[in-house]
């Protein structure tokens, strides 16, 4: 018990200021064990006792660290963890509270987190019950406690049990998202649209189903005794080149009438300091303060590729019973809507919108790293992506992401967090999300990285498109069918949209991802914002992407192998094939079946793998090439399209994914790609109705001169012809400058024979590159292409004799990055990479194969 002790000493420490809130984390001295009255507490005799746990936490992290379930992440050990979610737990932990401490006029317990059907007891006498996951939950502890040792209790109940009674007695269960593998839920009938928790905790087509229960924010008790801040956040209200006019509000909640000097000091990013000072009367209840700031010649926070990303800060002081902090920025967001079109205008600046979309870092957010999300982030910013859109099945990201994305100029699109079920109707359920969306809402609005807020993920449009829905509807009737879409529809186009207006009035509101909100159809290329897979879902050939431009393409993918490293480090050791129990088991795509169509669309574009390895590279370059293709479309559809951002950017675990960027943050084949397509000044060539269609792309605010070029060549690497033209690259946008027809272009050259390169030349220097090829990859005559690799040190140099498409630098088990990846060489091209690694020279030599799409 010497946490506890430590904690009574703090406490007792500040109690000679009595005015000031003091703060004591309860992160040490928790035990966890079976709740006494569930069943299971037979089933598993040891842990019906008490064993250590981890706040911020969950059980399964505490079952994982006692050694008493094997690790989900590795194997095909997930189905051993299931039990977990399906058991009621009890955690506590001991504080000592002393006669100082109780002269505090309150003694809050605050969790930040509760998984989530929970009840807290103090003394054995109930504090509070929680339900949302996603929301702060607090209560005065005092009436409870006592001089000496107090006992805090949580208990949280299994949300499966807690709600499946209540899912099997009902005809037509709300639409859910993915069915069990498990057997622990009957098919179609869900418990998870009836719980506001992490809905990829029940399994995605990408993840495990880890049903969490747990502390997995921090607690603690909050000591203070007139006055505290509750929260604090900016609204700018104004924001010219020679000033910004912003306002703080505090919210204070104050337990008596009193008076108070509330102060403030806004401190610009060079150092220049604004104090501002207010004198209010704050009654009994809940206080709305506001102080007025005036910041001259504002620095504007820009996204990366239009300048920097200055943060202000603001300290306010309640008059010596609290503080506050808060980083903010300067910018102003439009959201550009004219006749079906969907865009940003950040600070007057039409931005195109590159990026991706992030899932949850871990099934386990408590363990998750500022220099995890960092790595992930920093994967993005160096692909050139410029937008980041936080999916709505997870959950309301830490601080640090945020932070993050605002140092590095990265857009975040926010969804709510709604993964896709059908909402429940009731008016209960819709104030406990008001609840917690004003919460959330009020703590991330300072971040100027936040450019739009998205009610849900794909909700609203799977109600109006998807045909499990649409038989729910007809198995429901015409007044059970118009009281749920009523209530989704106030709950996405007033409840939140009402929480976003409020709380951060300067950003804008979409009702969900795909939509149009509600000014016509969903998910179509006329109008908002679509998500696209006819492609690798619907299995049609990857050309579909250049059908047409949509508005702007918030998801589209294309899954692909992690690196063999990896794979390795959840497989192990042994011969693997693409249907390989193992990794079946961390395939999640048709239930374990996806690499089916890993195999297929390799056999439709590419050519036969050699041996597993071989295969792993094959389905990286597929995906690279059908996102590459459909990304470099998209820009080239500009101003059409205004934004184009793949699924997905990361993993929450070990897996074969849509990922760029693996769980461990290894790059696929992809991020290098990306760098590529996502480059500030791009050529784009679609070979497409027997024609080459050439534009030239760029970001730049200004015209930029330029040099574009296109050749053809054979497979024995002679020119047969070039083009080459000076252009200016008109500012923010793209521009179709060629239109050959095949017989123009390659006259009499074999199909399979021959290409075409196009490149783009700025300042002297190439800057984009692309091939145009008439035939699949998997019919062309590629030749021998005569790969040689030279080191110097951790320093290689590749070189190829004849045309190299999409070159790998392979280091198979041995975990390593080289600087690019994935390229194409022409005849007697050589690039020269740094490979960051911990092995060592020598390791990285021995380890290399060299491959290419050439056989």
């Amino acid at each position: 018990m010497k946490r506890a002790l430590a904690a009574a000493l703090l406490l007792c420490s500040t109690s000679a200021f009595a005015a000031e809130k003091s703060v004591v984390q309860l992160d040490r001295g928790w035990q966890v064990r079976i709740d006494p009255a569930d069943a299971n507490a037979k089933t598993h005799p040891r842990e019906a006792a008490w064993l250590p746990a981890t706040v911020p936490g969950s059980v399964q992290q505490d079952l994982i660290a006692a050694k008493r379930v094997p690790d989900p992440f590795l194997a095909q050990n997930e189905a051993a963890i299931q039990w977990a979610g399906l058991t009621d737990w009890q955690w506590r932990t001991v504080i000592d509270v002393t006669p100082a401490m109780l002269a505090r006029d309150h003694l809050d317990l605050v969790f930040d987190g509760l998984d989530t059907f929970a009840v807290v007891s103090v003394n054995g006498q109930k504090l509070l019950t929680a339900d949302n996951a996603h929301r702060r939950w607090r209560a005065d502890a005092k009436p409870l406690l006592k001089v000496g040792r107090n006992e805090i209790t949580v208990s949280i109940a299994s949300p499966i049990k807690r709600l499946q009674p209540m899912v099997l007695a009902e005809a037509n269960p709300l639409p859910g998202e993915y069915d069990s593998a498990f057997g622990d839920e009957p098919k179609a009938k869900q418990t998870s649209p009836n719980i506001r928790k992490p809905k990829y905790q029940y399994g995605w087509d990408w993840g495990p189903r880890i049903v969490t229960l747990g502390l997995w924010r921090p607690a603690r008790i909050e000591a203070w005794d007139d006055a505290r801040i509750d929260s604090m956040r900016i609204d700018q209200d104004a924001l010219t080149e020679n000033e910004a006019r912003v306002t703080a509000i505090l919210t204070v909640v104050a337990d008596a009438a009193v008076r108070r000097t509330v102060r403030a000091v806004v401190t610009a990013p060079d150092g220049r300091q604004v104090p501002v000072e207010r004198d209010v009367d704050l009654a009994p209840g809940e206080n709305r303060v506001t102080l007025p700031v005036t910041i001259v010649q504002p620095q504007r926070w820009q996204p990366v590729g239009y300048g920097a990303q200055p943060m202000y800060r603001i300290a306010a002081d309640l008059g010596g019973d609290d503080r506050a902090e808060r980083r903010f920025g300067l910018r102003t967001v439009d959201l550009i809507r004219d006749k079906g079109s969907f865009g940003f205008r950040i600070n007057g600046t039409e931005v195109f919108a590159k990026g991706a979309n992030l899932i949850p870092f871990d099934n386990f957010p408590s363990r998750v790293t500022p220099a995890q999300i960092r790595t992930v982030l920093q994967g993005a910013r160096d692909a050139n992506m410029n937008m980041i859109r936080v999916w709505g099945g997870g959950y309301y990201l830490d601080d640090a992401f945020y932070d993050i994305a605002d140092e590095m100029g990265l857009m975040v699109w926010q969804d709510f967090m709604f993964g896709g079920a059908v909402t429940p109707p009731d008016a209960a359920f819709r104030h406990n999300v008001a609840a917690e969306a004003e919460e959330q809402v009020a703590r991330l609005q300072a971040h100027p990285s936040i450019v739009i807020w998205a009610g849900n993920n794909e909700v609203l449009s799977g109600w109006e498109n998807w045909s499990d829905r649409k038989a729910f509807k007809k198995a429901v009737g015409a007044d059970e069918q118009e009281r749920i879409g009523v209530g989704m529809a106030v709950l996405f186009d007033r409840v939140l949209r009402d929480a976003v207006t409020r709380m951060s009035p300067g950003t804008p509101y979409w009702p969900g991802s795909p939509s149009t909100d509600y000014e016509g159809p969903t998910d179509t290329d006329r109008d908002g914002d679509r998500h696209f897979w006819d492609v690798w879902s619907g299995s049609k050939p990857v050309e579909r992407y250049l059908d047409s431009c949509p508005r702007f393409m918030s998801e589209y993918g294309f899954q692909a192998m992690p690196n063999l490293a990896t794979i390795r480090q959840f497989a192990g050791a042994g011969e693997l094939k693409p249907d390989s129990p193992v990794l079946k088991a961390h395939q999640k795509f048709l239930a374990g079946e996806g690499n089916a169509r890993l195999e297929f669309y390799l056999r439709e574009r590419l050519r036969p793998a050699k041996d597993f390895a071989d295969f792993v590279y094959l389905t990286q370059v597929n995906q690279a090439q059908a996102i590459g293709m459909a990304a470099r479309h998209h820009r080239a559809c500009r101003p059409v399209t205004l934004g184009s951002l793949y699924w997905q950017l990361n993993d929450t675990w070990p897996a074969i994914s849509w990922a760029s960027i693996d769980w461990y943050g290894r790059w696929k084949l992809l991020n290098f790609e990306a760098k590529r397509f996502f480059a500030p000044q791009a050529i784009v060539a679609e070979h497409k109705g027997g024609a080459t269609h050439v534009s030239v792309v760029s970001d730049a605010t200004t015209p930029m001169p330029a040099t574009w070029r296109l050749s053809v060549r054979d497979m024995a690497g002679a020119v047969l012809s070039t083009r080459e033209e000076a252009v200016t690259l008109a500012p923010l946008s793209a521009t179709e400058i060629a239109r050959i027809d095949d017989a123009a272009l390659f006259t009499t050259a074999p199909a399979n024979a021959s290409y075409a390169v196009a490149e783009l030349i700025v300042a002297g220097a190439p800057v984009s590159r692309t091939i145009v090829e008439r035939a699949p990859p998997k019919d062309m005559a590629y030749p021998d292409p005569q790969l040689a690799a030279t080191w110097a040190g951790k320093r290689v140099t590749v070189r190829a004799g004849a045309l190299a498409r999409a070159v790998m630098l392979d280091f198979r088990d041995v975990v390593a990055q080289p600087g690019d990846n994935g390229f194409d060489l022409l005849p007697g091209e050589s690039v020269t990479l740094d490979v960051a690694s911990d092995a060592s020279a020598t390791t990285l030599a021995k380890a290399l194969t060299l491959r290419s799409l050439n056989r």
